[in-house]
């Protein structure tokens, strides 16, 4: 089992900084992959990055490509999520997901979700 906790979240203005955290239990954090999603009000969930287990591997969304940076510290069991150049359309509830595989896309199955923070971006 393994719970994820995510933090970091807030209102900040369009092209502004934020960086996300997801706090994860379990010590075999390194066997997992991680993953961040999105749901916007109204709107499907939707893949936002994800990490290999080792963290060497990433991938990510078109929409978030070269202005999002997803990392984890294993050491910690925490994953992070970089956001620059904020967007209001960036704006939404932001998901931390686990993968029991080592490295997961964006059609894979992700077993166990955070509560998710949420991100505001104003214009």
């Amino acid at each position: 089992q393994v719970q994820l906790v995510e933090s970091g979240g807030g209102l900040v203005q369009a092209g502004g900084s934020l960086r996300l955290s997801c706090a994860a239990s379990g010590r075999t954090f390194s066997s997992y992959a991680m993953g961040w999603f999105r749901q916007a009000p109204g709107k499907e969930r939707e893949f936002v990055a994800s990490i290999s287990g080792g963290g060497s591997g990433t991938y990510y969304a078109d929409s978030v490509k070269g202005r999002f940076t997803i990392s984890r510290d294993n050491d910690k069991n925490m994953v992070y999520l970089l956001m620059n150049s904020l967007k209001p359309e960036d704006t939404a509830a932001y998901y931390c997901a686990a993968s029991r595989r080592i490295m997961a896309g964006p059609k894979d199955p992700y077993d166990y979700w955070g509560q998710g923070t949420l991100v505001t971006v104003s214009s």
